[in-house]
C-alpha cells in the first residue's frame, strides 16, 4: 500500500532528518533550557487524541508518544509519559470515552523518564500492572538518566519471545537492547475496519548513548528487526520517527477505498536501513574514540 507521493516524500524527509539527528530522546545536555521547558509544558505539548485503527488510539503528547490498545477484556497502555504530561495522557484516554481504571497493563518500552515517568501514577491511581524488561526494571532502581521520576513498584518482567494475552488479543515481546540495555519492542495486530494488519513498535530508536558494546547491541537489534518480515505498520514511541501526525492528517481525509496511511511496509523497512546505517557510522566513531 502506498501513500500519495507528495505526502510520502514529506514523511520520508522527516524520518531521514530524525535518523540523522538522532532526534529521539535527545539528552538534556544537548538542548536549551527553553526547549526542555517547552517539552515539559503540558499546554504546549497538548495533542487531541485520535483513533488510528479500530483498536489503537494515540493518547500521547507532541514530542513523546503514548498509545492505547483496546481489547474486549480491558485496555493496554503503551508508555506513560511523565510529570504533567501524564495528566495529558489520562485526559486523552477519558476524552476518547475510555476509563483509565480499565487499564489492565502498562507496557513500558524503556526506562527513560519520558516513557516510564508516569508509571507509578498509573499503578497508584488506576491499579495498572506495569511490564518492562528485567534489565530496565533494574534501571529504575538506579539514578535516573536525564530527569528524575517516581520509582514504579516492581511488577512483571517481559522476557524476549514471551507474550501477553488479554481477551482475544495477543502481544509478543522482543528485547532489543541499545538505546537502553533492555529496550522492549512489541508486535501486535491492529484492525482497519475489521481487516487485520501486523504492527510493530521498536521500543528504543535514539543513538544518544555511548560505547562500542552498546552500539553493537543496537546494530544487532536492528538487524534482527530487518529479518522479521511481514510488518505492515510502524507504531513509534516518538511520533517524529514515523510521521504520525502527518499520517493522521491523511487518515482524516481518507476516502472509501483508499489505502490506510499507516499501512506502509516499504517505508518501515527503509527506515530500518537508515537506522542501521546511522548506527554503523556511530560504531566507527565509538571505536575511534576508544569507548568500550
Amino acid at each position: 500500500m502506498k501513500l500519495k507521493s507528495t505526502v510520502l516524500k514529506k514523511i520520508k524527509r522527516a524520518l531521514s532528518a530524525a535518523v540523522i539527528a538522532a532526534a529521539v530522546c535527545i539528552p538534556q545536555g544537548l538542548v536549551s533550557a527553553a526547549e526542555l521547558s517547552d517539552r515539559d509544558n503540558p499546554e504546549l505539548q497538548r495533542v487531541e487524541p485520535f483513533q488510528v485503527f479500530d483498536n489503537l488510539y494515540y493518547v500521547g503528547a507532541k514530542w513523546v508518544s503514548a498509545w492505547l490498545y483496546v481489547t474486549d477484556q480491558g485496555l493496554i497502555l503503551i508508555d506513560s509519559l511523565y510529570g504533567d504530561l501524564t495528566d495529558l495522557a489520562i485526559e486523552n484516554i477519558r476524552t476518547l470515552g475510555f476509563d483509565p481504571n480499565d487499564i489492565s497493563y502498562l507496557i513500558v518500552t524503556h526506562a527513560h523518564y519520558d516513557h516510564v515517568g508516569g508509571a507509578r501514577r498509573f499503578q497508584d491511581e488506576f491499579g495498572a500492572v506495569v511490564m518492562m524488561t528485567e534489565t530496565d526494571w533494574q534501571m529504575t532502581t538506579e539514578p535516573a538518566i536525564y530527569q528524575e521520576y517516581p520509582t514504579p513498584i516492581r511488577h512483571l518482567a517481559a522476557n524476549d519471545g514471551s507474550t501477553l494475552t488479554l481477551g482475544r488479543e495477543q502481544l509478543q515481546f522482543f528485547e532489543t537492547p541499545g538505546h537502553t540495555p533492555g529496550v522492549l519492542s512489541l508486535a501486535f495486530t491492529v484492525y482497519d475496519d475489521g481487516y487485520p494488519r501486523e504492527a510493530f513498535m521498536f521500543g528504543g530508536v535514539g543513538l544518544n548513548f555511548s560505547g562500542v558494546e552498546r552500539t553493537e547491541s543496537y546494530i544487532n537489534s536492528v538487524e534482527r528487526l530487518q529479518k522479521m518480515r511481514g510488518i505492515e505498520v510502524n507504531i513509534p514511541n516518538h511520533e517524529s520517527t514515523a510521521g504520525v501526525f502527518a499520517r493522521n492528517e491523511r487518515l482524516k481525509n481518507r476516502k472509501e477505498g483508499e489505502p490506510h496511511p499507516f499501512v506502509d511496509p516499504d517505508t518501515y523497512y527503509t527506515w530500518l536501513e537508515e537506522l542501521l546505517a546511522a548506527a554503523e557510522e556511530k560504531l566507527v566513531q565509538e571505536r575511534a574514540a576508544g569507548n568500550p
